[in-house]
């Protein structure tokens, strides 16, 4: 059992919790909390990209049969209280922590089985960690294939963000690219439709028909859209909004348009 901060595990976990580098370095991420850490050690192809299980000394000693599932899984670690509240992200730790190889994704990943009916949203630089996690489970309940992000977005391995997809970061297929406007263009090789929710829109966003490809682009929280990627949709489309309110939070505006997609593909 690890006793001290000082020990050079503990000071690599607390540089992987803090340092978006240091996680790009290693290529890894880092999970908390029972039902995540659960959903790893159940799944095939993400068990076997666990590097370590750090377990608090009381998680371990209330939770025998599962610290010994956890152990045919991984390497398992025990951290004594005060050691894994120094390194956990979280104000009252859950107790596990995993350190997660990453998982590449490519374009197929993105557009899912049938190209022809994907659904994907394209994040233009956003930078609110709560945003892209709500973003990313409201894209799984809604049957989004995929989610492509500006490399300038907010990391979605920043712990904050993980915990807030509440799993859906394990689920959901992503790509980070460094020039969008030029994957966007691709998305529409690919015979997909571009929509961009936007004052100039002419429909409301509930009367175009997005039962066929389709994909949503979704800007910066403060400034929108950028013009060079607004640019790149092929419709615009508007949410009709009532009172004083000029715009929706982004993760709200995605919301909207997927579930509407969602909608017509049910009817």
């Amino acid at each position: 059992m690890i006793t001290s901060t000082a020990n050079a595990q503990v000071k690599e976990l607390v540089k992987l919790m803090k340092k978006s580098r240091a996680r790009d370095e290693a290529q890894v991420f880092l999970i908390e909390g029972p039902r995540m850490a659960g959903e790893l050690a159940d799944d095939p192809d993400w068990s076997r990209k666990i590097e370590k299980i750090y377990l608090s000394e009381s998680y371990a000693e209330r939770n025998g049969q599962e610290k010994e599932k956890l152990e045919r899984t991984a390497p398992v670690e025990i951290l004594a209280d005060p050691v894994f509240t120094h390194v956990s992200g979280t104000k009252t730790p859950q107790g596990i922590l995993a350190v997660v190889e990453r998982r590449d994704y490519d374009m197929s990943d993105i557009l899912g089985a049938d190209p022809a009916n994907a659904l994907v949203l394209v994040l233009d630089n956003l930078q609110d960690p709560g945003n892209l996690g709500t973003i990313f489970r409201t894209a799984e309940a809604a049957g989004v294939t995929g989610i492509i992000l500006s490399r300038d977005c907010v990391d979605i391995y920043n712990p904050k963000v993980v915990r807030s997809t509440m799993g859906a970061v394990l689920r959901m297929p992503f790509l980070y690219v460094d020039d969008l406007p030029g994957t966007i263009s691709g998305l529409k090789e690919a015979g997909i439709k571009v929509y961009a929710a936007h004052l100039k829109g002419e429909l409301a966003y509930d009367q175009e028909d997005y039962r066929t490809g389709s994909a949503f682009l979704i800007g910066n929280e403060g400034n929108g859209l950028r013009d060079e990627v607004a640019e790149c949709a092929d419709h615009y489309v508007i949410i009709p909004m009532q009172g004083k309110a000029e715009s929706l939070n982004a993760a709200v505006a995605a919301a909207l348009l997927v579930f509407e997609a969602g909608r017509q593909r049910r009817s």
